[in-house]
């Protein structure tokens, strides 16, 4: 599996409206719903949250990854948003992040869910990728480096 098996252009939003971190989190869940990727927004907004509250998923490098599971979610969704101005999520290093990416999980793909996780992770680790990215201005580019990113891991 891919990334770009559970995103589609339509689940980036690039710049987010928000400002604040539960802000982010709900806009970027309501992109997810908007674009028919889950049903009820109301529970996976509770479930990121509820998530957060007990451990920030600012993984430091500028980057967020919130993330959540709950019944309302069918299949994996992730949806990647970009702030006009970087945003306080606690994170580890106290950096402020400049790219939120928000996966949400059906409570039975655990496997899935981790799996999905690292490789989040391990893509955003490549630090010219992350840079070209974070300098992104718009959704369809955002895209755009993802497929690239895909690429040239799977050659």
């Amino acid at each position: 599996m891919t990334l770009l098996d559970i995103l589609t252009p339509a689940c980036i939003k690039a710049p987010l409206d928000a400002s604040d971190k539960k802000c982010a989190i709900d806009e970027l869940v309501d992109v997810l719903v908007d674009a028919g990727k889950i049903n009820d927004g109301v529970s996976l907004k509770e479930a990121v949250w509820a998530r957060e509250q007990t451990r920030t998923t600012g993984i430091g490098h500028e980057l967020a990854i919130p993330h959540g599971k709950c019944g309302g979610v069918h299949n994996l969704a992730m949806a990647i948003g970009k702030p006009a101005e970087p945003i306080d999520f606690a994170a580890i290093d106290s950096k402020p992040v400049k790219l939120i990416v928000l996966l949400a999980s059906p409570v039975d793909r655990t496997s899935e869910h981790i799996q999905t996780l690292a490789r989040i992770s391990r893509m955003m680790i490549n630090d010219e990728f992350r840079e070209r990215i974070y300098a992104a201005t718009s959704a369809d580019e955002i895209y755009t480096l993802l497929q690239e990113q895909e690429q040239s891991v799977a050659s």
